[in-house]
């Protein structure tokens, strides 16, 4: 079982110690940061998070069974007139890939926004190589939308963004698998760096 805390400037070490890369720095957090990641930067970033009306939460993904950090998430660019949120920033311990903890993350994410935010429309972004955790999105429930073509630039190449969303009423539809359930299940991994060699652009 995992549980969403909200992240503080003790949590910033694992972060750091989680981006490996400038490529998994880019897939993890766009490029609102740079490499290598330092804690200053992830303090300004939390900033957005403060106040009653914040543009963003942010979150840690907690063990319950040890207490341990085992992820990060966050529902990014709140807008509460038109009830929609970004959820942004998915990351993995890289140790524990391949348990479920991204999709109870995400499940969890999605049952905050909706049920406790009042979100209408829950939005993500995904590069297209990474089919895991497009399967793993679906299967939550989110649909393609769209590509972003040559959206984001990473050294010498570039790499598409595609659009998925989910909305209030298909959340609702589809039952407790989403609406009550943050527990870990069967799934693939996702959240974690792009792996070595299978770097051009699709």
């Amino acid at each position: 079982m995992i549980r969403l805390k909200p992240l503080t400037p003790r949590d910033f070490p694992v972060l750091i110690r989680w981006t490996e890369t400038p490529e998994c720095l880019m897939q993890w957090a766009g490029p609102g940061f740079s490499y290598p990641l330092t804690e200053a930067q992830l303090a300004e970033h939390l900033k957005g998070a403060e106040g009653e009306n914040p543009l963003r939460r942010c979150y840690k993904a907690i063990d319950s069974d040890t207490g341990a950090m085992v992820g990060h998430i966050e529902l990014d660019r709140i807008d509460r007139r038109q009830r929609s949120a970004v959820i942004a920033r998915v990351l993995v311990d890289p140790e524990r890939r391949g348990e479920g903890i991204g999709t109870a993350m995400l499940r969890a994410a999605v049952r905050t926004g909706f049920a406790e935010w009042g979100m209408h429309r829950l939005e993500l972004r995904v590069f297209d190589f990474n089919h895991s955790a497009i399967t793993c999105y679906e299967k939550i429930g989110f649909r393609v939308e769209g590509t972003l073509r040559h959206a984001r630039r990473v050294k010498d190449e570039y790499w598409n963004l595609c659009i998925m969303g989910l909305l209030e009423h298909e959340w609702r539809e589809a039952g407790d698998g989403l609406s009550e359930r943050s527990a870990v299940g069967a799934g693939g991994s996702y959240g974690g760096c792009r792996p070595p060699g299978s770097m051009a652009v699709r």
